[in-house]
Order: structure tokens, then C-alpha cells, then sequence
């Protein structure tokens, strides 16, 4: 298989400049800055070239080869704050769903966004982020108030662009959410116990995965 090193690094630069863009937009100029430096990895950035597409995120395709199962994915939503993924706990068999804070939701948001600018190029409309993540986000274990969160910011972002998108209407749609969730979800897989050493668990738990 052929390594695409100069095309995959294009491909990071021009993501991460369009993100740095957006995100000084939404009011978050450091987190522009520093996002998706993992990229340049070695653990990342090598597998990345091999499986390098130039109109997809490499991690598709090095899941469609290696069992769906991507080191890429794992080495880089470890790092990074702003993939769901970081926000994922297990206990006792479960899955524990953690709100993402407020600057990396935002920041969330700016790379789904640039990621639409970037592989569709001249064919991207500011529709495209907000059909991009709602056609997918039904089964991403993603806490249901990021994930409303992210929603509401994509569709105001399709109508008005990024004036939908300052820093002050964000925050206020943030703290509007925040009140009316816990800040964490509980999904029962495995577990039969309601007790663990003695403590009684909580109890906002969701019975169906599908919902998230």
C-alpha cells in the first residue's frame, strides 16, 4: 500500500488552519491554535499517510482493514478533548457518558465544520456540517446534552453562519442545557447489580444504547 506522507500533511494543515479560523470565530483562539497536534505523531501520522483517501478521515479506511478496529482512532481520542470518545467511561460492565465541557463542545463544533470544508471543497454549503452530524449522531455514544448541544449550534450555524456562533450565545445555549442534565449517563450493557461496595448507585441510567 502506497504512503500519501506530502498529501496527508496538506490534508492536516488545511484542517487545522480552517479550524483555527473557526474556532478564533466562536471566541477560542488558543483552542484553534493547539487543536489536532497529535496528528503529527508518529503513532498517528504514519498509519494516517498508509491509509491516506484524500475525501475521508483515514480512520475508515484502516477500519475497513484491520477488523474495524483503528489505532489511529484510539491514539487520537485519547489526546483530544473535543472527540466524544475522550468523554467515554466503563464501570461494572457499563457505559458511563460524561458531558463534554463548554470550550471543547464549541471547539467540536469548528472541526465538524472544518471537516465539511475540507473534503467537499467548492461543493461545501454551511448546510452540510449539521446533515453531516445528524444523519450519524443517533449511535454515537455521545452525552444526550452535548449531543443536543452540537446539534442546536450546527443548525443555527446552516442559517446564519458563524454570527449564529459567538461566544455569548453559545455559552447561554450552553447553561440553558447544562440545568437540565446530569452530568453523566449511565447505559446498561452488563451489570445486574444496583450496589457497589455498600454505596447505592445512581441512578440516571438510560436502557436503551440506541437512544445515544
Amino acid at each position: 500500500m502506497k504512503y500519501h506522507v506530502f498529501k496527508h500533511l496538506h490534508t492536516i494543515n488545511k484542517h487545522r488552519f480552517h479550524v483555527f479560523l473557526n474556532c478564533t470565530k466562536c471566541g477560542f483562539f488558543f483552542q484553534g491554535l493547539i487543536h489536532d497536534l497529535s496528528k503529527y505523531s508518529f503513532k498517528e501520522f504514519i498509519p494516517s499517510c498508509k491509509y491516506y483517501q484524500g475525501y475521508a478521515s483515514p480512520v475508515f479506511e484502516e477500519r475497513f482493514h484491520d477488523g474495524l478496529y483503528s489505532k489511529i482512532a484510539i491514539h487520537h481520542t485519547n489526546r483530544n478533548r473535543h472527540h466524544f470518545e475522550y468523554w467515554v467511561d466503563e464501570f461494572m460492565g457499563d457505559i458511563i457518558l460524561i458531558k463534554m465541557p463548554y470550550k471543547y463542545a464549541v471547539e467540536y463544533v469548528c472541526d465538524v465544520i472544518a471537516a465539511s470544508q475540507v473534503y467537499n471543497n467548492k461543493k461545501y454549503t454551511t448546510n452540510l456540517p449539521y446533515d453531516f452530524f445528524s444523519s450519524r449522531c443517533d449511535h454515537y455514544l455521545m452525552h444526550p446534552m452535548t449531543k443536543e448541544f452540537v446539534k442546536e449550534l450546527l443548525l443555527s450555524y446552516s442559517k446564519e453562519g458563524f454570527k449564529a456562533l459567538k461566544k455569548k450565545k453559545t455559552k447561554l445555549i450552553y447553561s440553558i442545557l447544562d440545568k437540565n442534565y446530569s452530568d453523566t449517563v449511565r447505559i446498561d450493557f452488563y451489570s445486574k447489580l444496583n450496589t457497589f461496595e455498600g454505596k447505592e448507585l445512581p441512578k440516571n441510567r438510560v436502557k436503551d444504547p440506541s437512544k445515544y
